[in-house]
């Protein structure tokens, strides 16, 4: 019982990167704003950026989360019958290490944004 609850909360990160991750790359947010998308200082400078930087990160995004999800459920597999307290330590640990993944892929993404933007958000030649 446990580690079937351990395996959904271990499986909802990636599950949550493959679904934003797909509406954003056929759905952008309508309008740039504080609430909802993906916002950093250089996706919120036009309409452009805002638009790059949605595709971008919802494809990675999408891909990354596909990636997660069979080797998350995978990992979770070698604790199944263990210690209640052992599936816990290892479920919590995957989480923190899908948080890590998920904060590091805005990384490409500013990347890619320096690379076909100036610094005021106009395409570079």
């Amino acid at each position: 019982m446990e580690w079937g609850f351990m395996l959904i909360v271990v499986l909802l990160i990636p599950l949550i990167m493959v679904g934003i991750g797909a509406f954003f790359t056929k759905r952008v947010p309508a309008k740039i704003n504080f609430v909802f998308g993906y916002r950093t200082r250089m996706s919120m400078k036009n309409r452009d950026t805002w638009v790059f930087a949605h595709k971008h990160s919802g494809k990675l995004w999408r891909n990354i989360g596909l990636i997660m999800l069979p080797f998350s459920a995978g990992a979770m597999a070698f604790v199944m019958g263990t210690e209640v307290v052992d599936v816990n330590i290892f479920g919590c640990i995957l989480v923190l290490v899908q948080v890590i993944v998920l904060i590091g892929s805005i990384i490409p993404t500013e990347l890619a944004l320096k690379k076909k933007f100036d610094n005021q958000g106009n395409r570079k030649n």
